[in-house]
């Protein structure tokens, strides 16, 4: 049994069963041991492989991409150039390596920020950024970010972020709690605490007993304070994640270990837990605070930046292992059966801002 196997246990044992978002919260983020508090879970030798590890390639595109967004915002000297839920780094390096090719001005003036909570991340992120030249700063939170306009990404963040989930028993829904069989195994239960009509997806009314609905106020929150300073002081965002376009009935819940699926409530602390992000609550509560939105797949936006014309350029003088390696990236990064389509790009911009491509999509 896993350390935080055991003081879940002890914990549920003694004051009842917690919800699965608070379940969520203490396997990732619990600081002696959480998921991401203790632990490199990325790449080969970890757990699972995000897009800027698969590929240089991605880095750089989203490079170009933000390249062409301080371009179309005039070009200001002062500008904030941040990544929330850096992972490794990996993604910040290739993306400061090509500006500082394509775009060395902007290399130079802007401030490059890292938002991440994990102390061993950031740790890690400042070893591969080593060698980098410019300074690199780390923030906790968006709120602390410099006050100019800012180009934010984030990549594989929104669905490592806790959510809530509810079932449907005997007609009605009820929070989705973690507690203990009669041997004292982690299980998985309904509570007593319903949710507002308004928050559940179309279909609801008609799923069967057992469905699964669940919904992120921790994920919306983190969209409205991005979206509020991108609305104060300019800027753009770009979000890829998997998930879902529109709200929908299901259970996306699911934990990764070694690069297989695990069990949810067999290893907490040890295993990655993440589930499908909705778009459509993202890019409403951007919205909301008074921004444009604009949401196409992974694949769409990696193509219409460029992603094969980069693939041919890196493999026209290689040898044929390179190249089939770099039909390998591509396939995996835009490939309808692997991230191309379940991964989706939402960006976030003022009113009549929206960027290249999104702004050709719309």
């Amino acid at each position: 049994m896993s350390p935080l196997k055991a003081r879940l246990v002890d914990l549920i044992g003694a004051l009842g069963p917690i919800p699965v978002a608070e379940f969520m919260a203490m396997c990732l983020y619990d600081p002696k041991h959480g998921y991401y508090t203790t632990r490199d879970p990325f790449g080969r030798e970890g757990d699972f492989t995000t897009a800027p590890e698969v590929s240089q390639m991605f880095g750089e595109l989203i490079g170009v991409w933000v390249a062409g967004v301080w371009a179309a915002m005039g070009r200001p000297k002062r500008v904030v150039i941040a990544e929330i839920g850096p992972g490794r780094g990996t993604l910040m390096k290739d993306m400061a390596r090509t500006l500082a090719k394509i775009a060395p001005e902007l290399r130079e003036n802007a401030r490059f920020c890292l938002v991440e909570v994990s102390p061993k991340l950031a740790s890690t992120q400042a070893t591969t950024l080593q060698g980098t030249s410019g300074r690199f700063d780390w923030h906790e939170t968006v709120d602390t970010l410099p006050e100019y306009p800012m180009i934010i990404i984030g990549n594989e963040l929104f669905d490592a972020v806790p959510m809530r989930q509810y079932v449907k028993a005997s007609g009605g829904w009820r929070e989705r709690m973690v507690g203990l069989d009669s041997k004292d195994e982690l299980t998985f239960l309904a509570g007593a605490g319903g949710i507002d009509p308004a928050f559940l997806p179309p279909g609801a009314d008609s799923a069967p007993d057992g469905s699964i609905v669940e919904i992120s106020p921790a994920r919306t929150a983190t969209m409205g304070a991005i979206a509020g300073r991108i609305a104060a002081k300019g800027g753009a965002g770009l979000f890829l994640d998997y998930g879902y376009a529109k709200p929908a009935v299901g259970d996306t819940l699911q934990a990764l270990l070694k690069h297989a699926y695990d069990d949810v409530l067999a290893h907490p602390g040890e295993a990655d837990l993440t589930s499908h992000v909705d778009f459509a609550a993202l890019a409403s509560e951007a919205a909301g605070r008074g921004l444009d939105t604009s949401l196409m797949t992974q694949g769409d936006f990696l193509l219409r930046m460029g992603l094969l014309e980069r693939a041919g350029r890196l493999g026209r003088d290689a040898d044929d292992a390179t190249r089939n390696r770099l039909r390998s990236e591509v396939e995996r990064l835009a490939g309808p059966q692997q991230m191309g389509t379940l991964f989706k790009a939402l960006c976030v911009a003022r009113p009549g801002r929206m960027p290249e491509p999104f702004k050709a999509a719309d």
